[in-house]
């Protein structure tokens, strides 16, 4: 669970687009799954609202994923 709680609190640090997110989350095979547990879990999702690039997605956090990082 360490991976996917570090993966969390670095997507809520500010806000990440999506190839961000894969390149430095894709390095190696446990980063990788945090991101297919926080996809999978609802943790995660993806909007283009807040993207500082036009038209590329960026990775938020859900009420979900909020709420487990409060631990609630």
């Amino acid at each position: 669970m360490g991976n996917l709680v570090q993966f969390l609190l670095w997507i809520a640090a500010r806000p990440r687009t999506y190839s961000e997110t894969m390149e430095a989350w894709r390095t190696n095979c446990p980063r990788l799954s945090a991101w297919e547990d926080a996809t999978a879990n609802g943790l995660i999702d993806m909007t283009q609202e807040e993207s500082p690039v036009r038209g590329e997605s960026v990775v938020v956090l859900t009420a979900k994923g909020r709420a487990m990082l409060m631990g609630k």
